[in-house]
């Protein structure tokens, strides 16, 4: 008796859905350790284009920056002003200062704030699609109340292990003056890198300016190489 090729196809699709589903959860961040290890060194040399659209909707203020972001080969970020458009207040309050703090978060090389076992406990939560992409879903919270760590979700590519986003809140923030900054990250797979999309933050703030809102998109991707930049569209889904 022949069995039609299809059904042979999608019962070898089921076995192997079924092995990726009965890993423990201990392998997947083993896994997605191993994936993300050495993606600081890989970045760097990297640009990309960078939108950062801000604003303060209490006082109805906004603001718009188009910069060149760029990884010198020593991990340092720098980013190239193109240019602004929008209100001055939302420019120094905001835009500088998110600029300033990610600059300053890597000055200090003995501060670790990767998102592994080290600084987090991990806690899985299923297996689920994340725009049509299969992912592990994991609650992450940081075993120690440093600043730059967060309290939230992330996101693993059931493929690859690598990140495909991340969100929550800071558990701790950078100033007095601000009482919480929340963060949505989501990322693109590119020649096994997981590259930044999109970033959005909402910080609450003790200053009458209210709540700043900002969104990042992140765009034109490229690493220089020996043989030039490198770069690419995501990998499919």
């Amino acid at each position: 008796m022949k069995v039609p090729v299809l059904i042979v196809f999608s019962a070898i699709r089921l076995a192997v859905g079924a092995e990726s589903a009965a890993l423990p959860p201990e392998t997947i961040v083993a896994n997605y350790c191993a994936a993300t290890r050495g993606q600081d060194q890989a970045m760097r040399g990297a640009s990309m284009d960078v939108e950062i659209a801000a604003s303060l909707p209490k006082l109805k203020k906004q603001g718009k920056l188009h910069a060149l972001r760029r990884v010198s080969a020593l991990g340092r970020i720098t980013y190239e002003k193109l240019r602004f458009e929008g209100d001055g207040t939302v420019k120094k309050q905001i835009i500088n200062r998110y600029l300033s703090a990610e600059a300053e978060a890597r000055e200090d090389p003995s501060v670790s704030l990767a998102l592994t076992p080290e600084n987090y406990k991990f806690k899985y939560q299923g297996r689920k699609l994340l725009e049509g992409r299969d992912s592990h879903l994991f609650e992450v919270t940081p075993k120690h109340k440093r600043q730059g760590l967060f309290q939230g979700e992330l996101w693993i590519d059931a493929a690859t292990y690598l990140p495909v986003r991340e969100s929550g809140y800071l558990v701790k923030t950078p100033s007095i003056l601000l009482k919480r900054i929340a963060f949505d990250r989501k990322y693109d797979i590119r020649d096994g890198m997981s590259v930044l999309r999109q970033e959005q933050s909402v910080v609450d703030t003790r200053l009458g300016v209210g709540r700043a809102e900002m969104t990042i998109e992140f765009s034109n991707f490229s690493i220089d190489g020996p043989d030039g930049a490198a770069g690419g569209e995501p990998e499919e889904q």
